[in-house]
């Protein structure tokens, strides 16, 4: 599986990642050109190689002046709505738009929970509000570039000390970094200044999937993106491309025959089942002993859930006894993505995993674009 592991051991901004990112892509000068581009107004992006650990710099300046004291939002200046109508208009996929938007409704929501208002009354400072629509629109770019199946982090280093932005001087990790790293395991170290910014920690809320070591990978290629501050150690994130063997678990299997139920006890007893968070439950018929017509009724769950699915199995059905035994299952990996059509938008269920993609259009979205048009299903398909 193509992984994507980024390595935030001197925390993570917008403009580091950009960097990693970049320093990973071939002929990261195309992209820097594909990156000014966008038109976003006033911004423009720029490239630098640092030696040591070889690496990209990438700095953002906005009518000239860069975006350092820039990353933290401000009582004044352009709102939740004018920003996702910037977004709505760049000259990108629908799905890196999608990406980019997600990306400031968190770091809108977590300024509005720090402050007590909602995220469309959270402003943005002008230059900062475009730095950061640069950072995340080239994140959210490169990453579809890349197209790794799985995006991993490590823990991340926010820092410690405190941080001067228009709020005053907050303690780090400041407080809407510190919420949008909630769920996500973070450390504060020697380094007394801010290491992770609210970008920083939103794209990586956004892209990571799971936080913690290195997993055992084929590493095929390391970029490193620079921040501009300067330490006694390289101010970078790395971020490693690879392949990862495709994940195996262990669910459960838990069975039993029944033929003195009544098909409305067994759709009842089912929907319990369902609700319990099992992984799947399947009915199939089948013939028993003494010539009786019966079901098959099969649970899919965790090894956690074990013990009350055979608990709920007992309960609401008639058998006497269940079994169970342990399976080894490979899974592709689902995301989800917007296409257009002749008949409007449809969500699109995508999985991925072992070199194959498949796709499937969501049933609800063509059952009702099928009920707006007068057409059956099977046209809209």
């Amino acid at each position: 599986m193509k992984t994507l592991y980024l390595e935030c051991k001197m925390g993570a901004s917008g403009n580091m990642l950009l960097g990693a990112l970049l320093a990973l892509l071939p002929q990261p000068e195309e992209w820097l050109t594909r990156l000014n581009g966008l038109g976003i107004p006033g911004v423009h992006y720029h490239m630098e190689k640092v030696g040591g650990m070889a690496g990209l710099r990438v700095t953002v300046t906005v009518h000239g002046h860069d975006e350092d004291h820039h990353d933290h939002p401000h009582h004044h200046g352009e709102g939740l709505h004018g920003i996702l109508h910037r977004i709505g208009h760049l000259p990108v996929s629908d799905g890196v738009k999608e990406r980019a938007a997600s990306v400031y409704r968190s770091i809108a929501e977590a300024e509005a929970q720090v402050h007590g208002t909602t995220p469309d009354e959270v402003h943005f400072h002008e230059v900062g509000s475009l730095d950061a629509v640069a950072d995340v629109a080239g994140v959210c770019l490169l990453m579809e570039a890349l197209g790794a199946e799985k995006i991993l982090s490590s823990p991340v280093h926010a820092g410690n000390g405190t941080v001067r932005c228009a709020h005053g001087v907050l303690p780090v990790p400041a407080p809407a970094t510190e919420v949008l790293l909630r769920g996500i395991p973070w450390y504060t170290g020697e380094i007394m200044t801010e290491l992770c910014t609210p970008t920083g920690a939103a794209l990586l809320r956004e892209f990571a999937e799971d936080f913690g070591a290195m997993p055992a990978m084929r590493v095929e290629n390391c970029g490193c993106g620079y921040g501009t501050k300067q330490f006694d150690r390289p101010n970078c994130v790395r971020a490693f491309l690879g392949e990862t063997e495709e994940p195996r678990e262990t669910v459960w299997e838990v069975r039993c025959n029944l033929d003195d139920m009544t098909a409305e006890e067994l759709s009842f007893a089912r929907e319990r089942l369902e609700e319990s968070g099992v992984l799947d439950v399947t009915v199939v018929s089948a013939m028993m002993k003494k010539n009786r017509p019966g079901w098959l009724l099969t649970c899919l769950c965790r090894e956690a859930q074990l013990e009350e699915t055979v608990r709920l199995m007992l309960l609401h059905t008639t058998t006497a006894g269940v079994r169970y035994a342990p399976w080894q299952r490979t899974v592709l990996s689902p995301s989800f993505r917007t296409v257009q059509t002749a008949y409007g938008p449809v969500r699109e269920k995508v999985y991925t995993g072992c070199g194959i993609e498949k796709t499937k259009l969501e049933y609800e979205d063509r059952a009702k674009l099928a009920m707006e048009h007068g057409l059956p299903i099977r046209e809209i398909r």
